[in-house]
Parts: structure tokens; C-alpha cells; sequence
């Protein structure tokens, strides 16, 4: 027997995908791995644990995002939608002293990098005082995971939250995760992938 947990953990931890062929293969080898202990007569719990799936399936391909980055500034989390559901990602901003210069990382597309210079020049024209600190201070934008590919324009008001964040020096309530494309004047766009980018936030917690 398993419990309807330990499916979820099975499925959020080594499945990442839009249909269930994984899911099959993972629960078969399971079973598989059962029937062997009960034809060579081992000892088990009748209940499937999570420690008993790691030791049949290995360690964990994917790691279940939780929201971890509370009351630091500069730091706020977006919802992206992906081919197998949503997830969340983090937008990390920093200052350091420099002249000005801005840098982009993470694998970012074109349009995520055109957002990340609308989401500056916004934040620039609504925080002016506090914009002119980046005159001798260099910015560093970073969505990480590095090796994951992210575009899109979703994450304009995600990175305008962000960057308002580090020059006002105030932080963003771990409560809030969001997603839309910003204008130049402020304007947040209507979203697409709600359901998948809403899964994304409650499995966060």
C-alpha cells in the first residue's frame, strides 16, 4: 500500500512531466522491488515509505520549490509556466560599487532581457532619488537555475518589484509570488497559464 503522499512525493520528486508514462514506470519498478522481497521471503512494513521509495528509486531527480528567501531585499519570487505544469522561480538583484554598469545572467531569453531593462528604466522613473545610487553602483540581475532556459515577458513585473525592492531597501512579504508583463508606463498585461502558475504557488507553500 501507499499513501496518496507518497504518490505526490513520487510524482513531485522524480516525474516531471505532461502525461504519466514516468509516473508508471516509477510505480512498476516500485512494485517490482516488492514482489522481490516477498519471493525471497524479506522482511517490509506492509506500507510504502518515502525512505523505502529512495532506496528503490535513488535520490531525488527534482526538488520541490519551497519559497526560502524571506525578508531579503532585492530578492522576490515570480510564477513561470512550463511544458510540464508551473514553478516558481526567484529574481535576486544586487548593488555593488562600480559605474553604472548593468548585468544580465541565468540563460536568459531576448524578451526576458527587454523586460529586465523596462522593469530598470520604470523603477528609475518612479524612485529617482533613490535611482541615483546607481550611478556609481554596478546592478546584477540573476534568475536562477542558470542551466534552465527562461524567456518571456511574464516576469516584467516580477523583476520591477525586485530592483524597487533593492534601491528603496525595503522587502517584499514572503506571502506574494506574481507574474505579468509590465509597460513602460506601468501598466501590468493580462496572463496566460493561471492554473499551472497557481499549482506553482500552493506547492511552494
Amino acid at each position: 500500500t501507499m499513501t496518496p503522499e507518497v504518490v505526490e512525493n513520487v510524482i513531485a520528486c522524480y516525474t516531471r512531466e505532461a502525461g504519466v508514462r514516468s509516473l508508471d514506470k516509477n510505480l512498476a519498478k516500485i512494485a517490482r522491488a516488492r514482489a522481490k522481497q516477498i519471493a525471497f521471503d524479506e522482511a517490509f512494513a506492509p506500507e510504502i515509505s518515502m525512505k523505502d521509495v529512495e532506496k528503490i528509486l535513488g535520490m531525488p531527480k527534482f526538488l520541490k520549490e519551497e519559497y526560502e528567501v524571506g525578508g531579503m531585499t532585492g530578492v522576490v519570487t515570480g510564477l513561470a509556466w512550463t511544458e510540464v505544469g508551473g514553478d516558481i522561480l526567484y529574481i535576486e538583484s544586487v548593488l555593488t560599487p562600480g559605474k553604472g554598469k548593468v548585468s544580465l545572467t541565468g540563460n536568459l531569453g531576448d524578451v526576458m532581457k527587454e523586460s529586465a531593462r523596462i522593469a530598470l528604466s520604470l523603477v528609475k522613473h518612479m524612485y529617482p532619488e533613490e535611482a541615483a545610487k546607481l550611478e556609481d553602483h554596478d546592478l546584477h540581475i540573476h534568475v536562477p537555475a542558470g542551466a534552465v532556459p527562461k524567456d518571456g515577458p511574464s516576469a516584467g513585473i516580477t523583476l520591477t518589484t525586485a530592483l524597487a525592492s533593492l534601491l528603496t531597501g525595503k522587502s517584499v512579504s514572503p506571502e506574494f509570488a506574481m507574474t505579468g508583463e509590465v509597460s513602460l508606463t506601468g501598466r501590468v498585461m493580462p496572463i496566460g497559464g493561471l492554473p499551472e502558475k497557481l499549482m506553482a504557488a500552493e506547492r511552494a507553500g
